[in-house]
């Protein structure tokens, strides 16, 4: 995948995460590693934030991939995402 196509897909995830923590009244200053929980989204926030990363992306996350682990911070959102339409 084309270095330029990552780096966009990055800042889309990046982009739906700061406005979920700015729409939960949470926002702030966040790195592509920080962890989402600390930065005080619920598992509730989570679920929305799958959904939102699903219709952003057209993609249909599956539940075997439906992990705490994968929705630990925008940089792990990124790989997720990147795994499921690199074949495209």
């Amino acid at each position: 995948m084309p270095e330029y196509a990552e780096a966009e897909t990055i800042d889309q995830v990046a982009n739906i995460v700061r406005q979920l923590l700015e729409r939960e009244g949470l926002a702030h200053s966040i790195g592509h590693d920080d962890d989402l929980a600390v930065a005080g989204l619920t598992s509730t926030d989570m679920v929305n934030l799958m959904l939102l990363v699903e219709e952003e992306f057209r993609i249909r996350i599956p539940e075997r991939d439906l992990r705490p682990v994968n929705f630990r911070s925008i940089a792990s959102i990124d790989a997720l995402v990147r795994s499921m339409v690199g074949g495209r």
